[in-house]
């Protein structure tokens, strides 16, 4: 399972990207927006020369014009870039006719199998689900993964599913366990991942241990 890093931060994209631990960037018009002394567009180009990994960048429309135009100018910055559009229905003209292109999109806002199957028949190489916005309806977001992919293997589909947020280390093995091709992941969830109670226990007992150990004489 690929693991997509949820940040603007080129610091972070290089540790991560250096340590082997991520496959993807994804951006979003909130994130790039926290920091008001810096141009959206001049910070999303310089976390894409930060990396060689594929970098999602999000548009900030929802009708089928400005989705295009806007996703065929952040196309520009790299072949690498992929388009992150939300799935309305204007949408899929974009979708369909930026996939045809040679265009890379990522369906967002997904929340069942059946927008999963229409997004991916407009041509959407990826669909995003978020595992938290699913829960807090009563929905349990893995539960939503799991059908998406027995219906894109039933149909053979060829579209990746990235459940978004998977906050604890738990709710990142099910998702691989239901099916998710990939999970978005904040710097902080990443590193978090690392680090286990019992780890540190171990870590503590090895270094007691080692310190029990008497000390060789060096040799002269």
């Amino acid at each position: 399972m690929k693991i997509f890093l949820l940040t603007t931060s080129p610091e972070e994209v290089r540790w991560a990207e250096s340590n082997g631990l991520i496959d993807a960037v994804v951006t979003t018009p909130t994130l790039l927006a926290r920091n008001p002394r810096v141009d959206a567009r001049e910070l999303l180009e310089e976390l894409v020369s930060a990396t060689r990994l594929p970098v999602c960048a999000s548009v900030g429309a929802v009708n089928a014009h400005d989705i295009y135009t806007q996703s065929r100018e952040l196309a520009k910055l790299s072949e690498d870039i992929i388009i992150q559009v939300p799935l309305v229905e204007d949408a899929i003209v974009a979708i369909r006719r930026l996939s045809s292109e040679g265009v890379r999109v990522a369906a967002d806002l997904v929340f069942n199998a059946a927008q999963a199957l229409l997004a991916a028949k407009a041509g959407a190489r990826i669909v995003s689900t978020s595992l938290e916005q699913l829960d807090v309806m009563g929905d349990h977001g893995v539960n939503v993964v799991r059908e998406i992919r027995a219906v894109f293997d039933a149909e053979s589909t060829p579209c990746d599913i990235l459940a978004a947020g998977p906050a604890t280390a738990a709710r990142f093995t099910e998702c691989a366990l239901a099916g998710a091709h990939a999970v978005s992941v904040t710097p902080e969830t990443l590193r978090a991942f690392l680090v286990h109670p019992l780890t540190d226990r171990g870590v503590d007992q090895f270094l007691a241990e080692l310190a029990r150990q008497p000390r060789t004489r060096a040799l002269t």
